[in-house]
This record gives structure tokens, sequence and C-alpha cells, in this order.
């Protein structure tokens, strides 16, 4: 079992950026294919990112593609999401997430553990 936290999320200019992490323990995160996700009041949880084992495969949401950016640190056990050229509807609770299935996914149902989520909120 694996425990997660993220963290780094605040309230950012639309345009800023802001660089979420997650942090593992309990198991080591080289067991899993890690994903971010994103939750807006009213809505359902959707797909941001996600990236393999060992970081050589990586999926965007089209949305985010070109300003968002996953990488982990196995050795430190953390997962990042770099967010670039924010907007408005960017704002959310994002939510870091590991699957330790055998392939990478964009589906919520897929993930075994989630974090608590950090809150990030884009001015107009």
């Amino acid at each position: 079992q694996v425990q997660l936290v993220e963290s780094g999320g605040g309230l950012v200019q639309a345009g800023g950026s802001l660089r979420l992490s997650c942090a593992a323990s309990g198991r080591t995160l080289s067991s899993y294919i890690m994903g971010w996700f994103r939750q807006a009041p009213g809505k359902e949880r959707e797909f941001v990112a996600v990236m393999s084992r060992s970081g050589t495969i990586t999926y965007y949401s089209d949305s985010m593609k070109g300003r968002f950016t996953i990488s982990r640190d196995n050795a430190k056990n953390t997962v990042y999401l770099q967010m670039n050229s924010l907007k408005p509807e960017d704002t959310a609770v994002y939510y870091c997430a590991a699957d330790g299935g055998l392939r990478v996914s964009r589906t919520v149902q897929e993930y075994d553990y989630w974090g608590q989520g950090t809150q990030v909120t884009v001015s107009s």
C-alpha cells in the first residue's frame, strides 16, 4: 500500500505557473504508474496526465498538452506536475494517483490509491 500527499497548490494569476508535488510513502513510487487528475466544483474528476513506471511513456489531456508537464523522481519517491500558462478554467482540486496495473490509463477507476488533493485557483 502507498500513501500519497500532494502539495504546491495555491492562488495564481492567469498566465502564471505552479509546480505540484506528490510525495509517496509506504512503498516505492517505482512500483506504480502515476497519474494526475483534477476536479472542479460541480464537475466529475478528469484526467490530466499520466506517466509510466520508467517515465518513458506520458499522456496528457488535450486541453493541457503543451502547458503541463508530468515528471517523476523515483529516488525521491515524488511525482511532479509543472503547470504553465494557467487559465481560470484550470481552477480545481488536483489529485495524484497510483496505479498498480500493467498499462498507463486515463481512467479514474483504474487507479488504486489517491492523495487528498491540493487546491489550485487561477484568477483572471
